[in-house]
């Protein structure tokens, strides 16, 4: 069964072998399972797969019950959609084969982990410390969130024509939406999010992304927090980005090397990418993965005017409690397990010597916050609330997706002045929807 693997990913646009290291994938977990490369053939003829889906977050008997006997009769089956198609809860045995696949089995082809090695690399040394952001603000992730950036007419006609490709899609209430937390920062206020969490006006940041809706403008106020900002066609030339620039799954994978090497990760929205990089950070030594709790800095952005920096950067250090990428944050088990893969964990049993993230990844935070002091307030004007509240987008509540909406929206002020402990189940996942365009590929820009 799983030898069609290969075979389904050889249908993507971008090959499976063009991304990744086949052979060592299939050498790699050869005592685990055999992988095939090509189908066999019945009279000459390859069989034609039988093409099936299977229940999100499925489990084990749940393949037993319904995959295993199509493959008994098929012999040969495909299996799509398959982004959060198997259950975070498993037996230890299939959750570490889970992780040899994902931190061991899966490399990139040598030209690609050749040139994400030399962009870290470039990066180091124009700074020992470096952020990495997966800002995810192109105009297909807006549209499909279904948000409101303060664009006018202009804006909504726009993502409007993009948001019709996906049908299944209802009418949006954007000012919910954004109350919910289900809407990527602006570029903006992930850089004031940063400022106030302590890191310095000099600290380098390289910014994963595809085209930003809105260009050089969008991101002119990260630009004024962080004057150092870095892609991978600023730190590369033209030629050498060449064999990868026409090919969106390779040049997000070479973003994934660098958000992977970066000393700090920034993630702007929890899709498939952003977990699978947490993952791996937690994996491999543990480095800093920084998530926006996007529901409660909702409300602090439209009231920020009316606070001094010091309150702000408080609140926001509260906001933030639980999605710092802390050792212990998310408990055994909850996340998504791609996020939170703690089955092939070692845990500490010395109670003496806590579990501390790496030095390196605390290197830019403690530097910057001064014991935890707010820094000066940044020269930048409050665009953040422009138009939010102010929305003419049609209101229909009977097309939203069904949730539990009244816990959603209440607020309780005491929980903030208390230590807690992030469920990503409550939280984080807002922003991620079975629909979700970067689900269709792990690797998305």
């Amino acid at each position: 069964m799983c030898g069609l693997c290969l075979y389904h990913f050889s249908a993507l646009c971008s090959d499976f072998a063009e991304i990744f290291n086949a052979d060592w994938f299939i050498s790699f977990l050869s005592k685990d399972v055999r992988i095939v490369k090509e189908l066999p053939k019945i009279g000459g003829k390859l069989w034609a797969p039988h093409r099936m889906r299977v229940p999100r977050k499925c489990t084990q008997r749940c393949y037993l019950n319904r995959v295993l006997p199509a493959l008994v009769k098929k012999h040969v089956v495909r299996l799509t959609k398959f982004d959060y198609r198997l259950a975070n809860r498993l037996d230890s045995d299939l959750q570490k084969l889970r992780c040899r696949v994902n931190y061991h089995a899966l490399r990139f082809t040598d030209p690609i982990q050749e040139m994400g090695e030399k962009i870290i690399q470039r990066m180091r040394e124009r700074s020992t410390y470096f952020i990495a952001l997966h800002l995810r603000f192109e105009p297909d992730m807006l549209a499909f969130s279904g948000c409101y950036y303060g664009g006018g007419e202009k804006e909504k006609r726009e993502l409007g024509v993009i948001r019709k490709r996906w049908k299944t899609l209802h009418a949006s209430n954007p000012e919910k939406e954004r109350r919910h937390g289900r809407c990527p920062l602006t570029p903006e206020e992930v850089g004031l999010m940063l400022r106030a969490l302590g890191y310095r006006k000099n600290v380098h940041i390289y910014v994963a992304s595809g085209d930003i809706y809105g260009g050089a403008k969008t991101l002119a106020p990260l630009k004024a927090l962080f004057p150092n900002l870095h892609t991978k066609e600023t730190v590369t030339s033209k030629d050498e980005l060449a064999p990868f620039s026409k090919y969106s799954s390779r040049m997000a994978a070479l973003d994934f090397i660098v958000c992977d090497g970066s000393d700090a990760f920034v993630t702007n929205n929890n899709g498939n990418m952003a977990k699978i990089l947490a993952g791996r950070r937690r994996y491999l030594g543990h480095k800093r993965t920084i998530r926006p709790n996007a529901r409660k800095l909702y409300s602090l952005f439209l009231s920020r005017g009316n606070m001094s920096w010091d309150a702000f950067s408080s609140k926001v250090h509260m906001a933030q409690k639980g999605f710092m990428g802390e050792p212990k944050e998310l408990r055994p088990g909850r996340g998504e397990f791609h996020e939170n893969p703690t089955t092939c964990i070692c845990e500490n049993t010395d109670p003496k010597t806590p579990t501390k993230p790496n030095p390196r990844s605390e290197q830019g935070l403690i530097n910057g916050t001064e014991g935890r002091k707010a820094i000066t307030e940044p020269t930048v004007a409050n665009h953040t609330n422009e138009e939010l509240v102010g929305s003419s987008a049609e209101e229909d509540d009977a097309s939203v997706e069904k949730e539990d909406d009244t816990s959603a929206e209440k607020e309780d002020d005491t929980s903030e002045e208390k230590e807690e402990i992030a469920d990503p189940e409550a939280e984080d996942d807002a922003l991620v929807r079975p629909d979700d365009p970067e689900l269709e590929e792990v690797l998305s820009d």
